[in-house]
């Protein structure tokens, strides 16, 4: 059994954890696009007049103002069309869930088919067997049936024919008597 001691293990799981985070930010940083610099940076020189001031300070924030409408402009296209493509992207993602659902309820159905078909198969090839087995059963039967017939007739005929050979009540006292004479 390996033993891991608990610090080691904490600090190559936050080494593992901060390794991705800063990739990511990395990652991040070079391929950020930045703007250019603004113009406004650096340019107000405070005129010596207040009233100067406040006159170029209420054209600088128009300006600021203008260009901000701009850029939220810019950001809102922007949204919109990665909204747009993102909808696209699901559309195709769930059209193509679509078609692969039906390609498999498809498969299914067929594989359903095939499996009713196995099972008529199967029960026709049954249904034939127990035909063929209960004809060889009536079969059997017919002909035990015919020969224990057969058995009746021969006995009724051996019993004819004994018979004809039967003796008569009064022959039959004189053959006893004759037959108790022969034994003394």
């Amino acid at each position: 059994m390996v033993m891991i001691r608990p610090a080691l293990f904490r600090s190559s799981i936050r080494s593992f954890a901060t390794s991705t985070k800063s990739s990511h930010h990395n990652n991040h940083r070079e391929n950020h696009k930045y703007l250019e610099s603004n113009s406004f940076l650096g340019s107000w020189q405070a005129p010596k007049d207040p009233k100067e001031a406040e006159a170029k300070l209420a054209l600088l924030r128009r300006e600021y103002a203008k260009q901000m409408k701009e850029v939220r402009k810019e950001y809102i296209q922007e949204v919109e069309l990665m909204a747009l493509e993102k909808q696209r992207k699901d559309e195709a993602r769930r059209e193509a869930l679509r078609v692969a659902n039906e390609e498999r309820h498809k498969l299914k159905a067929e594989a359903a088919k095939v499996r009713a078909q196995e099972r008529q198969i199967a029960q026709q090839q049954f249904r034939e067997t127990l035909l063929k087995e209960r004809a060889e059963k009536l079969e059997h039967w017919r002909m035990q049936t015919k020969k224990h017939g057969e058995k009746k007739i021969e006995k009724k005929e051996l019993l004819r024919k004994q018979s004809s050979i039967w003796i008569d009540v009064g022959d039959l006292e004189k053959k006893i008597l004759d037959a108790a004479a022969a034994q003394h």
